[in-house]
């Protein structure tokens, strides 16, 4: 018996020594990033600016993969999928990380698949329009928006993605039905409300600000409680005539479930190292990002404010009654 449990003993340290020894050699390749959205958009740029310098605290380089569809849901499923290696991360959202599950039949579950690594910054959504729509303000705008309500179209990055959510409490808030039009995330809607071929959008203030700046379109509130420092002039939704209505998108990286806690505290400690970076911290700050506090960037914090979300969110989603597109 002795014999048996020394030798048990033995092949545990064994296989233990393996596992931690793989551990600290990690990562010895590039590692995959897989974005639900298409390339351009506020999550993808986040997520680029991030991993670029992630490179040099993990010493290989992070490659973003966008994998379109279903807002975000097919490019998350993958990730689940994925072996526990450290090698496949997602790099996701409120969106694809909440609200998602409320809303299609996800074959994973948010909570139970995946391992949490960090939060991420987070920004105000943006309520903004084409040049050619005549309202000079949000109010002017609600009230175009309900006298037009029948052929408005309001473009989202899919169904569930926080700028559809954000549309339908404003429109459950004001009475008013939209025409929704999807598209495969915010850069393609972005796009085709710059040409005119949308009539309104809502928008991370992240991908709207270069256009807002260039006089491309037309920006009326943000959905947060302050001015932003980036773009003082443009009023909160308090401001402006919408008392208490604030969406923040926030954002977070994750692994596969069961991914060994040593590589998630590597990747963790990247996080950590590249949000404290000043020169990071100015180009989010120079697109209206926050940054979450320091003790709100561990593992743990983020699984604690996901489920947070989730039992805040999925209610109002599900009364909402909305379907996948």
């Amino acid at each position: 018996m002795t014999s048996k449990i020394s030798s048990a003993v033995v092949l545990a340290t064994t296989l233990w020594g393996i596992v931690d020894a793989n551990a600290q050699s990690y990562p010895a390749r590039p590692i995959t990033a897989i974005v639900g959205y298409a390339a351009g958009g506020p999550t993808d740029t986040i997520a680029r600016i991030v991993t670029e310098r992630m490179k040099p605290a993990l010493g290989q380089p992070i490659l973003v993969e966008n994998v379109t569809g279903a807002s975000g849901s097919i490019g998350t499923g993958r990730v689940a999928r994925a072996a526990p290696d450290g090698y496949t991360i997602s790099i996701g959202d409120w969106s694809t990380h909440v609200i998602n599950g409320a809303i299609y039949p996800l074959n994973y579950d948010l909570l139970q698949d995946f391992a949490p690594v960090a939060l991420l910054p987070s920004s105000p959504q943006t309520f903004l329009a084409k040049n050619a729509v005549p309202a000079r303000d949000l109010k002017e705008l609600i009230a175009w928006l309900k006298a037009n309500q029948d052929k408005v179209s309001w473009g989202t990055p899919g169904a569930g993605a926080p700028g559809h959510i954000t549309a339908l409490l404003l429109q459950n808030l004001i009475g008013a039905r939209f025409q929704f039009v999807s598209y495969r995330g915010a850069a393609p809607a972005m796009q085709d409300l710059v040409a005119g071929q949308i009539d309104v959008t809502t928008n991370q203030i992240s991908n709207a600000l270069p256009q807002i700046r260039a006089g491309k379109i037309k920006a009326y509130a943000v959905t947060s409680k302050a001015r932003l420092d980036v773009a003082p002039e443009i009023p909160t939704a308090d401001e402006a005539g919408l008392p208490g209505f604030y969406v923040s998108v926030w954002r977070g990286i994750w692994a596969p479930k069961q991914t060994p806690k040593d590589i998630v505290a590597r990747l963790n400690a990247a996080v950590v190292e590249t949000l404290a970076d000043p020169a990071v911290r100015q180009r989010l700050a120079g697109i209206g990002e926050e940054i979450p506090a320091r003790d709100q960037q561990t593992p743990e914090a983020l699984g604690a404010f996901q489920k947070a979300e989730i039992e805040k969110w999925w209610p109002i989603i599900k009364a909402a009654n909305i379907k996948p597109e």
